[in-house]
């Protein structure tokens, strides 16, 4: 089965004053049409960088990627159009929820306003432009049948993602509406282009418990109900568990280990994996921490990047990076010293 997204040997830093921090380390990654995929890990380990890398939106100033590919339907965006990228993939094709629903609107605008000038260039109803369009945006019009039309498709995806009276929604101001209210508004954006792709970059950690998972039962159910692939990044494995189809580790800028979701708890195979697990609170009140932190992409380690803090870790594993091997279908790991497989 050929992937919606493809990441192949991403290897990605950012200049800084103290030097190259390496933040991706040849990264592979995929994500087939229709799949929830979790990109989990703790913080500093690139999940966001990877995002934006799908996205295109990395600083240009400080941004250095080494080699590597990001497939997109058999296209790679590293070395595509720019101008094909805006029009055709970003914020149309793949769209994006952000983690801190508070700051993604403008306070000066009204809800609706905002979302209907991001219609006016992205609607699935809008010709692309291949480059070709010379007027300057502002001066390019937006037919009154398009924009009836557009207008809409935002009052039924507003109804989907159960905003109660939309068109008095879209009358108000961000500051007008709740935590929750925003982040289901960001949904809904995401969702209005048609896209195959959405990236949600930890979109419920702004967020009370409560509303969290009202959030996570929308996103997954319109998933499920529009065929939409979804790349969820999260540290959090309880949200992960409830939403994802599989789920990708990382750890400080190298992808570990790639799991369905059954297997991923059942059978972790990474030490990483296992330690992450372990982590989390116990019935009894107990949780295990994992010993040392994570090293500065200023002079990450040699090898594997987790030896520092492995205690199956041999001369190997600071040698070299392992090679992805396969456990079962669709399960894959990069590790000298493996876990054992668990029991049925």
């Amino acid at each position: 089965m050929t992937a919606l997204l493809e990441v192949q040997d991403l290897k990605l830093g950012f200049r800084t004053e103290g030097g190259l921090a390496r933040v991706l380390d040849g990264v592979n990654f995929r994500i087939d049409a229709g799949q929830v995929m979790g990109l989990v890990g703790e913080s500093g380990c690139g999940k966001t960088t990877l995002a934006r890398a799908v996205l295109g939106v990395l600083p240009h100033h400080a941004a250095q990627i080494d080699r590597g590919r990001i497939l997109f339907r058999g296209t790679d965006l590293l070395g595509a159009d720019p101008r094909m990228v805006n029009d055709r993939i970003r914020g149309r094709a793949i769209t994006f929820v952000p983690q801190d629903p508070f700051t993604s609107f403008s306070p000066v605008f009204t809800v609706g306003a905002q979302i209907m000038d991001i219609m006016k260039w992205k609607s699935p109803r809008r010709p692309a432009d291949n480059g070709g369009a010379r007027l300057p945006a502002l001066l390019r019009p937006y037919p009154g049948a398009r924009r009836r039309a557009d207008r809409a498709a935002v009052l039924e995806l507003l109804d989907a993602v159960q905003l109660p009276q939309p068109e008095r929604i879209l009358a108000k101001y961000p500051h007008e509406l709740s935590g929750g209210q925003r982040q289901r508004l960001m949904i809904a954006m995401a969702l209005l282009t048609e896209p195959d792709l959405v990236i949600a970059d930890e979109p419920t950690t702004a967020l009370d418990v409560t509303i969290q998972a009202q959030i996570l039962g929308l996103l997954r159910r319109l998933a499920t109900e529009r065929g939409v692939a979804v790349l969820l990044t999260t540290h959090d494995l309880g949200t992960a568990y409830e939403i994802c189809d599989a789920i990708t580790v990382m750890y400080a800028g190298q992808e570990v280990e790639s799991a369905p979701i059954d297997r991923f708890f059942r059978s972790p195979a990474h030490p990483y994996t296992a330690r992450l697990l372990a982590s989390l609170p116990k019935s009894e009140g107990t949780v295990a921490g994992i010993p040392g932190e994570v090293p500065s992409l200023l002079r990450p380690p040699g090898g594997c990047r987790f030896n520092p803090r492995c205690d199956r870790a041999g001369p190997e594993c600071t040698a070299e990076r392992p090679a992805a091997t396969r456990r079962a279908d669709f399960h894959l790991v990069r590790c000298h010293h493996p876990l054992a497989e668990a029991a049925p």
